[in-house]
């Protein structure tokens, strides 16, 4: 039998180590993050905004537009969700508008240059429906495809609820806002599977996004009811499928009587992170937790950019990056 010298047998174990190098890299993750958002009524298009630790968030671009929105009746990119392809091609899509039935989307592979912009017909075979809102792409890895899922009000579907968010907001309308979630899927961004809903707690709820962890999915969603007591909070339920069943709601996480939304969330070293938007307050929070059951407010550790002005960051989502692409964004 040959032996090796003990230079060999160095030289064998160092091998081994460098082939399991890039598994230990993937699992320590991308260098740093960006936020994507949009300001005012969403007119200018995406924002971005950035970190290497999740807390400490600066401007790029001295907080001017990376994409301005061309689709749409209205002409707007509110609620801007990114997500990463398998191929590394990053995929957004966005509200377009107030009352309308499609959402924006396009596709970069570094924030700078992009697609053409196209509008998803996602809610049109629905006549009567308001609006498509808070629209947002995940990848399923399991299926091979992407999950588009967003909130929109159909009048008279759901009437157990109606009425209990209305608002001076409202007034023109019979019952107000009721939504639901509806999703559809797709592998090219060219051909869709048929909407259906997607989640139906029993009240009206918006705002949804999901948290994928332990094997699991953790679907984050806001309660928007109103009457006859506001709720206006982030909860979580779980599943073992992105299509669901889920499980019963947690109890609320963003804090007491602060009315939160579009919450974007992500693991970063050991915790979990919810961001929010306090929208009545006019800043972004934060919550953190290690076993997704027991949450703190770190609100007061981050720190955004343009924080108490006109122009400061509404409604967007978190992603992972290498800093290679950050630091091409960076002037």
């Amino acid at each position: 039998m040959m032996m090796l010298r003990p230079t060999s047998a160095l030289f064998a174990v160092a091998l081994a180590l460098a082939a399991l190098r890039p598994s230990v890299q993937a699992e320590a993750g991308p260098d740093s993050y960006l936020f994507t958002y949009f300001t005012k009524n969403g007119e200018d298009g995406l924002h971005l905004t950035w970190s290497q630790d999740g807390y400490k968030w600066m401007e790029l671009r001295d907080g001017g537009s990376f994409l301005a929105p061309k689709v749409g009746q209205s002409k707007l990119m509110r609620d801007p969700c990114v997500v990463r392809g398998p191929d590394g091609t990053y995929h957004m899509v966005w509200t377009a508008g107030w009352s309308e039935s499609d959402i924006g989307y396009a596709s970069t592979r570094d924030f700078i240059h992009w697609s053409e912009e196209k509008s998803f017909p996602v809610m049109a075979h629905e006549p009567t429906v308001l609006n498509t809102w808070a629209p947002e792409v995940h990848y399923d890895s399991k299926r091979r495809e992407f999950m588009i899922f967003w909130a929109s009000t159909i009048p008279g579907r759901f009437r157990s609820t109606e009425g209990s968010s209305v608002s001076s907001a409202d007034l023109a309308r019979s019952s107000g806002y009721n939504h639901r979630i509806y999703f559809t899927t797709t592998r090219d961004f060219t051909t869709f599977a048929p909407t259906k809903l997607l989640y139906d707690p029993g009240f009206n709820v918006i705002d949804a996004t999901f948290l994928h962890a332990n094997g699991r999915h953790y679907l984050i969603v806001k309660d928007e009811t109103l009457k006859p007591v506001p709720r206006k909070y982030i909860q979580i339920a779980e599943g073992e499928d992105m299509h669901g069943p889920f499980s019963k709601l947690s109890a609320p996480i963003t804090p007491p009587g602060l009315w939160s939304e579009g919450p974007t969330a992500i693991k970063i070293g050991r915790d979990y992170l919810v961001y929010f938007d306090a929208y009545r307050a006019k800043f972004y929070g934060a919550v953190r937790s290690r076993d997704l059951v027991k949450w703190e407010d770190v609100t007061g550790q981050m720190k955004f950019p343009f924080e108490g002005t006109p122009v400061r960051m509404r409604h967007g989502t978190i992603i992972a990056v290498p800093e290679s692409v950050v630091a091409t964004l960076r002037p």
